[in-house]
């Protein structure tokens, strides 16, 4: 916290943040002082001044003439800052992550998981649990599998072996008999197992080259098949979004309301606030409290993320948005502890 505050301001400052999130009510001087002090007692008008200290540092924020006070977007910042290591691994964090374990029992998978990820977390806070998926173009092949829904369009269903599924209707230029799609299932399947995206793409151009042949035909749609595929999926983003009804009971007006849940659902938006605000680098967990200055519809929401890794990879995001009025320790926790997890779920076993 901040360096001009006095030892006592700092936990009362703590106390009135924690009494906020607990009851969504102004806090008042004689609420505080009834509460236990690393100093000692002290009277309800110590605590009086002491508040009216922490306003004019612009801490603390008075909604009403008469009311207690209420701590201002500053004061939560600090707050979330003082949540040191030490305090987010508090012993209720064992039963925590001993509840997210339950949860996650029997999930394999990176898409069935990152797809629990946002019911878990959407349950553990009372809040829209997120969970993105960034496939790379270092992950590799497992297996690939094309159908014919049409003329012209494929189903291709490419399966990657960091679990990925990934499932998209293609439309190609040129038509293709079941046969000719087999085939090029077959061929991808055994020549490229275990190969990465990017090690795919190349290898087929370089045959294609080299080959002058009916064999080159046969490439040539798998190229295209390939392409088509994963290529374009190779930067595609997937996001899993639950609980968005939770905030349907947050005081808001109806007409921001309903921009606010417009938003969440609409996963693109989602995607471009963890790019804007998540940096695959970042270590810990981050919390945002300025949604709103890259999505307005999105004041009043807090943001609690971190990167999701798979052997020193980022898979994608993981993360949290509620009401400034959630309980950072556990959601932090939470979060943090998930994408360990995932971490652990999906870094390959050398055998």
């Amino acid at each position: 916290m901040r360096n001009d505050m006095t030892t006592r301001q700092r936990e009362i400052l703590t106390a009135i943040v924690e009494q906020y999130i607990a009851t969504g009510e102004p806090v008042s001087s004689g609420a505080i002082a009834r509460l236990p002090m690393s100093g000692g007692p002290a009277s309800s008008a110590t605590i009086r001044n002491e508040m009216v200290d922490l306003a004019e540092k612009g801490l603390l924020e008075q909604p009403h003439t008469s009311a207690g006070r209420v701590p201002s977007a500053r004061a939560f910042r600090m707050y979330v800052e003082q949540l040191s290591g030490a305090r987010l691994n508090a012993p209720s964090t064992a039963e925590l992550q001993s509840r997210i374990d339950t949860s996650f029992a029997g999930i394999a998978g990176a898409e069935a998981l990152l797809e629990r990820t946002s019911h878990v977390l959407a349950v553990l806070s009372s809040g829209v649990g997120l969970a993105m998926s960034t496939a790379s173009s270092h992950d590799t092949l497992e297996h690939v599998h094309f159908s014919r829904l049409a003329e012209h369009r494929v189903l291709a269903v490419v399966v990657t072996r960091s679990g990925m599924v990934r499932d998209r209707v293609l439309s190609i230029d040129r038509d293709l008999t079941m046969l000719e799609l087999e085939t090029a299932s077959r061929f991808l399947n055994e020549n490229f197992r275990g190969w990465t995206v990017e090690r795919i793409r190349t290898e087929i151009a370089r045959r294609i080259e080299s080959e002058r042949s009916t064999y080159q035909q046969m490439m040539e749609a798998a190229q295209q098949l390939w392409n088509q595929a994963v290529g374009v999926a190779a930067g595609d983003q997937a996001v899993f979004v639950d609980g968005v009804a939770n905030l349907l009971g947050l005081p808001e007006d109806r007409a921001r309301l309903r921009e606010m849940l417009t938003a969440l659902e609409t996963k693109e938006r989602l995607i471009e606030l963890l790019n804007a605000y998540i940096d695959a680098r970042q270590e810990s967990v981050r919390v945002v409290f300025d949604l709103e200055q890259h999505a307005p519809e999105m004041e009043g929401l807090v943001l609690i993320a971190a990167p999701a890794r798979v052997a020193g990879e980022n898979l994608g995001s993981v993360g949290v948005i509620g009401p400034k009025r959630m309980n950072y320790p556990s959601n932090m926790s939470a979060v943090a502890y998930v994408a360990q997890m995932l971490e652990r779920a999906l870094t390959p076993r050398s055998s």
